[in-house]
């Protein structure tokens, strides 16, 4: 082989080797994409294949429901960077009674609505094609119910966290402070966020699991009286999850 064949053959293997999921256009399954438990257990999970996209890997997943437990029961979800819907499907797999979950580009709402319908989730789900951070500032045109415990699932491209980083903690403190107590936050980022930044009570007790490349956050907004006063006003809660 000549020298010009060797580069041309390397040239082409990192080509062959640099093409990812995303990089051809139509849909197409996501490996390994499904449902990880609940009634859903097993279903498979579209992808448009949007290099926008970044669904959280399945064993991620099933490590954050682990960790919540049995908190997705009872509650309505907020799916704030929908994607493919996978978080939002699968805390209705586990007891969740309805979604609202927020896109803001087509092609990927396409997928997103094809994944409801064909799980025959659409009567459960309200589907808003708009930016989250607007969402978040006008509570009154997000529509999501009160009398319900949200369950908020926060999960978008990593650059956010640097790159509109003042948007990101705007937006999960207004949802903070409106939603219903007993709420709970999921907050996937990776190293560059600083979970100190969110403004929290002492007894939402925030709790960090790291999933390389995924830093997991998660808390729940609590009523006080819920609380176990000890010596010295150390606060021990007593969470569902």
């Amino acid at each position: 082989m000549t020298k010009n064949n060797r580069k041309n053959d390397k040239s082409t293997q990192k080509k062959r080797s640099g093409k990812n999921v995303g990089s051809l256009p139509g849909e197409k399954e996501a490996v390994g994409l499904r449902v990880i438990g609940g009634r859903l257990r097993g279903s498979k999970l579209q992808y448009a294949g949007d290099n926008r996209v970044r669904p959280m890997k399945d064993r991620t997943r099933e490590a954050v429901f682990n960790l919540i437990s049995t908190a997705s029961k009872g509650k309505h979800v907020i799916d704030l960077f929908a994607g493919t819907g996978a978080l939002a499907i699968e805390a209705l797999s586990r007891g969740a009674v309805s979604a609202t979950l927020i896109e803001k580009h087509l092609a990927t709402m396409r997928n997103l609505r094809m994944n409801i319908e064909s799980l025959a989730l659409a009567d459960f789900c309200r589907l808003i094609q708009a930016d989250a951070f607007y969402m978040a500032r006008h509570p009154a045109e997000l529509q999501v119910p009160t009398h319900l415990p949200w369950q908020v699932f926060c999960s978008p491209p990593y650059d956010f966290y640097v790159e509109k980083q003042t948007e990101m903690l705007e937006m999960l403190q207004l949802l903070y402070e409106n939603a219903p107590e007993e709420s709970v936050f999921v907050i996937e980022s990776d190293n560059r966020f600083d979970f100190g930044l969110l403004q929290l009570a002492e007894e939402n007790d925030l709790r960090r699991r790291s999933y390389p490349p995924a830093e997991i956050g998660v808390y729940q907004k609590c009523r006080v009286q819920n609380a176990e006063f000890k010596v010295g006003s150390e606060i021990t809660l007593n969470f569902a999850f």
